[in-house]
């Protein structure tokens, strides 16, 4: 049967698999669809993320999702508490009509949950069950927040970026943070399952570097110019923190729950200083944007120096790992410091990490019955 405008209304707490055939089911079946994201301010997740992974998914031209704050309490056998919460998805559905577009009456209202029925009655509409039993997607909201690693397989590609953990190793110069970042990820990919798709994000301020000197060799006509004849400004270091930034998501959408990072923008912040003397906002700002759990700081003890042609000296190899010291505990970033044999740090490094993933992921209790 086609119906003219469906109504599809959840938490999307986070948003899986069993959601989008929910709304796809409904797409399918009907010439327009509303999409009510009902959240309450207690939870942990903000609403406007979760309508952006939901409008992400479904581009359709014919849905459309709305955001609606939901705090009434759930209380399925109370008519006043129902009529609460059919006057906020009401109000979801009148930002469009506010806009002057005529919306026809709901006819349809698409659902898995027990509570379908009566909802779809008090919009006076019929009622299309879509797998109540879970048969085809097992997966919850309760469960993945339960366990997200579990359930990786039903997440989109944005909702995997925002839960994925990200463990970043920092250093100075010719400290082994590009080997151990790679051998750390290397790790987890072995352990197979949904951790086989686990990967790392080499330093793009390196990648940025070298453009930066053939440019100037180019501009200059002259083979010859090295490192110590460029000069840097803040907007490159600002360039250098989202492209990383955006390598970063653009991994974490296609990966494991864990994400190594060969360094980050807490890491530009300080080369920034190193090159400029000053702080730089612009970077601090893509610092405390994009979210990282851990941070591994690569000491040079033990590390012989090797110059590449790359790098600095070993004395400002030294003061930029006390530098990275001073800023992780100045800033109290949960992080450790890694010595010793290469074999030595990897193992520090794994201890540390699955502390990070055996603490799990923390989402506030949603309202319940």
């Amino acid at each position: 049967m086609r119906y003219a405008h469906g109504l599809v209304i959840g938490k999307f707490y986070p948003p899986h698999a069993g959601h989008r055939h929910l709304i796809d089911t409904a797409a399918a079946a009907c010439d327009r669809v509303s999409v009510v994201v009902a959240a309450s301010s207690v939870e942990s997740v903000p609403l406007a993320l979760r309508t952006a992974w939901l409008r992400e998914a479904h581009r359709q031209p014919h849905v459309e999702v709305f955001p609606v704050v939901d705090d009434a309490e759930i209380d399925y056998g109370s008519d006043e508490i129902w009529s609460a919460h059919v006057v906020a998805f009401r109000a979801g559905l009148a930002m469009r009509s506010g806009l002057g577009v005529h919306v026809p009456p709901v006819d349809a209202v698409f659902s898995s949950e027990a509570y379908g029925p009566e909802l779809a009655e008090r919009f006076s509409a019929v009622h299309v069950p879509v797998d109540p039993p879970r048969d085809r997607f097992p997966v919850s909201g309760t469960a993945v927040r339960a366990d997200p690693a579990a359930h990786w397989e039903f997440l989109s590609p944005p909702v995997r970026a925002h839960l994925a953990r990200r463990v970043v190793v920092v250093g100075a110069e010719s400290t082994g943070t590009t080997t151990l970042a790679r051998a750390l990820a290397a790790h987890y990919a072995e352990r197979g399952g949904v951790w086989a798709a686990t990967r790392w994000v080499p330093e793009y301020g390196r990648t940025f570097t070298e453009e930066k000197l053939a440019a100037a060799r180019r501009a200059a006509g002259d083979p010859a110019l090295w490192l110590d004849e460029l000069t840097w400004e803040t907007a490159e270091f600002t360039e250098i923190a989202e492209r990383h930034a955006a390598l970063e998501d653009a991994a974490a959408r296609s990966g494991s729950p864990l994400l190594v990072c060969d360094t980050d923008a807490f890491a530009t912040c300080v080369w920034h200083e190193r090159y400029l003397g000053t702080r730089a906002p612009e970077v601090e700002a893509v610092h405390e944007r994009v979210p990282h759990h851990l941070w591994i700081l690569t000491s040079p003890e033990g590390v012989p120096f090797e110059q590449d042609g790359w790098r600095d000296g070993e004395t400002i190899r030294s003061w930029m790992s006390g530098r990275f010291q001073e800023e992780l505990e100045k800033r109290d970033l949960p992080h450790i410091t890694v010595t010793g044999s290469h074999e030595h740090r990897l193992a520090a490094a794994v201890a540390a990490t699955d502390a990070l993933l055996t603490k799990g992921w923390t989402f506030s209790e949603p309202l319940k019955p």
